[in-house]
């Protein structure tokens, strides 16, 4: 027993179903009670469980929570003076997913960072194409950010992690930024968020930015072209589990059905993710890519219908296709050769 606490592969286990439990349980209740966004809290609790292997501390939590929340509140101004005037508002919109590229290229900031990078694709493009929902983008953030923190909360203390195993538990790696990675990644989400601004589909425009950010967060600079090609293989294949899910799940429409299609998944793609390795970024990615597609397409937002899924999947490898080809033409190409010198 006191072995199994040192063991990698028992913390992996861990780790991956505690991942499993928030995405399952959060997914599944956020359905049952109508949430308009039912993918938001359980992408929020597992990138807060994927960040680390011990429990978040409390004031670290609270400022993550307040962090994104006033990013949301902060995005509402912005799209309400700015919105109308493209120009000046893709830049203010540049300006923040810059310096949210610029620390992740630093290994700083954690999961918060792609979070505000959600937050920041989300409300924008539900502010300007859909009004009704613009409302409301407050209240689903709340939701969101309560729903994942408490999720967060209650997988540790239902699946505990050994003291001596948080103790050990190693922080993110600083590296020095790369101010034209960064930069280089902003155009790509930039020209990706002003196309999907012109998209009358709610549904479609959502998912192809958010997938963008995840691929350039997952992406070595130091990749092979067969890495980075399998990274777009293993994205996809979290939208083609989320198209398989949606196909049973019209044949048996009940909840019971989405709770063990979620699980299931989230048991193949959490567990994966959770591990030490360097694929695990990649199957986080996927568990991304499955949770927003098919969270759309259980969704009551209007144009997420089923008629349009198949059209979400394209937009998902388009996205990736993108992503990959924009990113292998821009980043710098000295940055590996300096890494491998150290």
């Amino acid at each position: 027993m006191w072995a199994d606490r040192d063991d990698p592969f028992a913390e992996q286990r861990r780790k991956g179903l505690r991942v499993t439990f928030a995405v399952t349980l959060g997914f599944t209740s956020a359905v049952a009670m109508g949430a308009i966004v039912p993918f938001l809290v359980p992408l929020f609790a597992a990138q807060f469980l994927l960040g680390s292997t011990a429990p978040m501390p409390l004031v670290k939590t609270l400022g993550a929570a307040l962090l994104i929340f006033f990013t949301g509140v902060g995005m509402m101004l912005l799209t309400k003076l700015f919105g109308d005037r493209p120009a000046p508002f893709l830049i203010l919109l540049a300006l923040i997913y810059f310096f949210c590229f610029l620390a992740q290229s630093a290994g700083k900031g954690g999961p918060a960072i792609f979070l505000i990078q959600v937050v920041a694709i989300m409300v924008p493009l539900i502010g300007i194409l859909n009004e009704d929902l613009a409302n409301s983008i407050l209240s689903i953030l709340v939701s969101g950010i309560l729903g994942g923190t408490l999720l967060m909360w209650l997988a540790h203390a239902v699946i505990p992690e050994p003291i001596s195993t948080r103790a050990s538990a190693a922080s993110a790696t600083v590296r020095p930024p790369s101010y034209w990675r960064a930069l280089a990644n902003t155009a790509i989400l930039v020209v990706a968020v002003a196309v999907c601004l012109i998209n009358d589909q709610l549904s479609a425009a959502m998912v192809i930015p958010i997938t963008i950010a995840s691929l350039l967060g997952q992406l070595d600079v130091g990749a092979s072209g067969r890495v980075a090609i399998g990274l777009v293989i293993i994205n996809l294949f979290g939208g083609i589990l989320a198209s398989i899910a949606y196909a049973i799940l019209t044949l048996r429409p009940e909840l019971f059905s989405i709770f063990l299609m979620v699980l299931v998944v989230s048991l193949i793609l959490g567990g994966r993710a959770a591990a030490s390795s360097q694929d695990a970024k990649m199957f986080a990615g996927a568990l991304t890519t499955f949770l927003i597609l098919f969270g759309l397409g259980v969704s009551p937002v209007p144009g997420s219908a089923a008629e349009s899924f198949a059209t979400r999947i394209v937009f998902v490898g388009a996205a990736l296709i993108y992503a990959l080809l924009m990113a292998l033409i821009f980043w710098p190409q000295s940055e590996p050769r300096e890494s491998h010198a150290k």
